[in-house]
């Protein structure tokens, strides 16, 4: 059972404590890069694979656990499927990447801490963000119960039930947790296993994946035929990949031809996947996966191809360099201390635009419930696809809205 089935993203505010409880669930510390680790937040996305599983002897809530040998009574368990975590940032400035992340997401675990008063700004944001991609399975983690007494965790319980009324987490079970003590971590894997199925994927159609990360794994002043190539981490959103397939990347990158700037889709072809840490010759939709490939490593260095899509040569949708837009506007910007009214998308008008695990800025040409925007960077994206908008509102982009590829 190498390759996980589903992907749950880990979503909350800055600090309310998402990377302890990915670390609490899979015994994996997702804030790996330096930079990270000396801010002490999430800045790029993080993963991470664990195995639910439940023990054959213990009954009720109590036989939920990851141990291969249950922490109860020491016995057997028994393994109920392999998920992927998608740890995404918290803190309002990275909003794009956490948008990057929803675009994987088959279900999420909105993280909410219980020693601060809720909704926090980019609790909200968040929640906003899951509707706007459209991911509707989600638990609610009531986090770091242990810093607070008894009624005060009542209070901020009782105020994340108005703060989830009318939305799409209206129904979504709360569980109380602690994450750095790893308590209730039973109740919240029986809670993700009722609300969070694995979809249904058709293995059967071409491939497409999407790419939300891209990197190099070749150490400085290593020998040239030790160098390996690019490596490429995302998933599968249909279809199926094998070792030695040729594949294409979309929309590519940048070239010069005539004085202009083009960019031109990548060949290559597949020398490794890596599933769970696991290698494999083949890999199926639903959860990540790690795509080697024979590119030259300073091509994937530092995610510079984080955003495109992968498949089968010709067989990928179409690459944009203009969108037709239907708009929905939100009634009020969501992520702001006071929650101003948002306005018409004006002529000329640069937004952020999120299209799948892409990111690019969009210059309005025509305004209306139908807009249509020049890409400053081109995507390569499906027809009737969900893109999230962002206006720059002070110093920060804020989250006001989806638009439908038409």
């Amino acid at each position: 059972m190498a390759q996980a089935e589903v992907n749950i993203g880990l979503v909350g505010h800055v600090d309310h404590g998402k990377t302890t409880l990915t670390r609490a669930l899979s015994g994996v510390w997702t804030d790996k890069h330096s930079e990270e680790l000396r801010r002490g937040i999430t800045i790029r996305l993080g993963y991470a694979d664990i195995e639910f599983r439940k023990c054959e002897s213990c009954k009720g809530v109590e036989a939920y656990t990851t141990e291969k040998n249950c922490p109860k009574c020491g016995g057997q368990s028994k393994i109920l499927r392999k998920v992927s975590f998608v740890d995404a940032p918290g803190h309002e400035t990275l909003m794009a990447t956490m948008l990057s992340g929803a675009a994987i997401m088959d279900g999420a675990i909105l993280v909410i801490a219980a020693n601060e008063k809720c909704p926090q700004p980019q609790t909200k944001e968040h929640l906003m963000a899951l509707n706007i991609v459209g991911i509707k399975n989600i638990v609610i983690a009531q986090n770091k119960i242990e810093l607070v007494s008894k009624e005060k965790a009542i209070e901020n319980y009782n105020q994340i039930k108005n703060f989830i009324k009318g939305t799409v987490a209206e129904n979504a079970p709360i569980i109380p947790v602690s994450a750095q003590h790893r308590v209730n971590i039973d109740y919240l894997i029986k809670s993700v296993e009722d609300v969070i199925k694995t979809p249904k994927r058709d293995s059967s159609k071409p491939p497409i994946m999407f790419v939300a990360r891209s990197f190099d794994t070749s150490r400085p002043g290593i020998h040239p035929e030790e160098l390996k190539g690019g490596i490429l981490g995302g998933s599968l959103i249909q279809g199926k990949l094998k070792v030695g397939d040729k594949i294409e990347i979309r929309p590519g990158f940048e070239k010069i031809e005539q004085n202009k700037k083009v960019f031109k889709s990548i060949l290559t072809e597949v020398s490794s996947l890596n599933a769970s840490n696991e290698s494999v010759e083949e890999a199926f939709p639903g959860g990540l996966l790690g795509v080697g490939t024979f590119l030259d490593p300073a091509v994937t260095k530092s995610d510079t191809l984080a955003g495109s899509i992968l498949g089968h040569p010709g067989e990928l949708p179409k690459v944009w360099e203009n969108l037709t837009l239907e708009i929905h506007l939100l009634e009020r910007v969501v992520g702001t201390e006071d929650e101003i009214e948002v306005e018409p998308i004006r002529p000329k008008e640069m937004l952020l635009l999120n299209i799948g695990t892409a990111k690019t800025i969009g210059t309005a040409t025509k305004v209306g419930k139908v807009t249509e925007l020049i890409l400053k960077i081109p995507v390569c994206s499906l027809i009737e696809e969900r893109v999230a908008i962002s206006r720059r509102v002070g110093a920060r982009w804020r989250l006001i809205g989806y638009g439908i590829i038409k």
